[in-house]
């Protein structure tokens, strides 16, 4: 059996790359995931390196997913969402982290996920990460069995385009790929740029959490009605070691006792309430389904009043 290897991973642009070379694909929201069969079994194994065989059984029947006895394939397993049909980042998560076979088992049906497949790394006993994307793109479409349950994903030559289509349908966004290019195991660089599409939100800050007496995160809120209600916690962000500090003495005084929130932020026991007057501008991907931010990041704070930061400014 194959020892599992970390993928190649695209690297964050803002702007879309020109050339004739140059491919885009919907940027799946799901699990990455690489397939291993060797002729004897079929693993999956994430990025991350843990095996996920379990998780998925619908997927790890022999010669199920390819022609070929031997092979290694890269993509992505993702479940939609059953009310938007939307590929749902929370439903593939709720199948990745199922351990107990009865439950997985029920979850075939209830969580019905789908392999996309954009790569593959070897073939019946050769490896092709050195061939170019268009030829492993070839060998892919020849060899791969799809189904309901596996696809192949297409590329576009229209970059602009898909990534108009994908704002309308509020995805996630992009990757560009290089068709000339080689597969760069554990690697990350400009032959595979992934364009993401983010939104921005005003909010208050009604908590924040220390490290070393710092504040190293906020906790934000917005108004719906009279209720200041809790959307997130975002220590990542535009903000230097400087501006932390600054922070921390600006909250000093609107420290409060009781919490300003609504609802019960998660991480409570940890956070320190203070009184919502400071205003920052939060760049995220999409609301969880828990009403809370996903890929949150503090792009500046800003002056603003409670009229700026309503509820309705947040995508569903």
């Amino acid at each position: 059996m194959f020892n599992p290897l970390i993928p190649f991973e695209p690297i964050s642009r803002d702007t879309l790359p020109t050339g004739p070379q140059w491919i885009a694909q919907v940027k799946w929201d799901g699990v990455r995931m690489l397939a291993y069969e060797d002729g004897h079994a079929l693993r999956l194994v994430n990025r991350r390196l843990h095996d996920r065989t379990a998780q998925y059984p619908e997927l790890v029947t022999p010669r199920n997913l390819c022609s070929g006895s031997s092979y290694i394939l890269d993509g992505e397993v993702i479940a939609l969402d059953p009310d938007t049909g939307k590929p749902s980042f929370y439903h593939v998560l709720r199948r990745d982290r199922m351990s107990r076979p009865e439950g997985i088992a029920q979850a075939i049906h209830q969580i019905p996920v789908t392999y996309m497949v954009f790569d593959i790394l070897f073939y019946e006993g050769k490896w092709v990460t050195d061939q170019p994307l268009a030829d492993r793109q070839r060998l892919l479409h020849e060899v791969l069995n799809t189904a309901p349950h596996v696809q192949e994903v297409t590329n576009t030559l229209d970059a602009a385009s898909l990534l108009t289509v994908m704002r309308q349908h509020q995805m996630e966004g992009i990757v560009c790929k290089d068709l000339t290019s080689s597969y760069g195991i554990q690697g990350k660089d400009q032959r595979w740029q992934k364009v993401k599409i983010m939104h921005d939100v005003y909010a208050m800050i009604g908590g924040v959490t220390y490290r070393s007496g710092i504040v190293n995160a906020v906790a934000v809120g917005v108004y719906d009605g009279p209720n200041f209600v809790y959307i997130g916690h975002v220590g990542t962000g535009k903000l230097n070691s400087n501006t932390w500090r600054e922070l921390t003495h600006q909250v000093e005084p609107l420290i409060r006792q009781d919490r300003p929130f609504h609802n019960v932020p998660e991480r409570s026991a940890e956070t320190t309430w203070v009184e919502p007057r400071i205003g920052v501008k939060v760049q995220y991907m999409e609301l969880t389904h828990h009403n809370t931010l996903r890929h949150p990041s503090i792009q500046t704070f800003a002056d603003v009043t409670r009229e700026d930061c309503l509820a309705n400014q947040l995508l569903q």
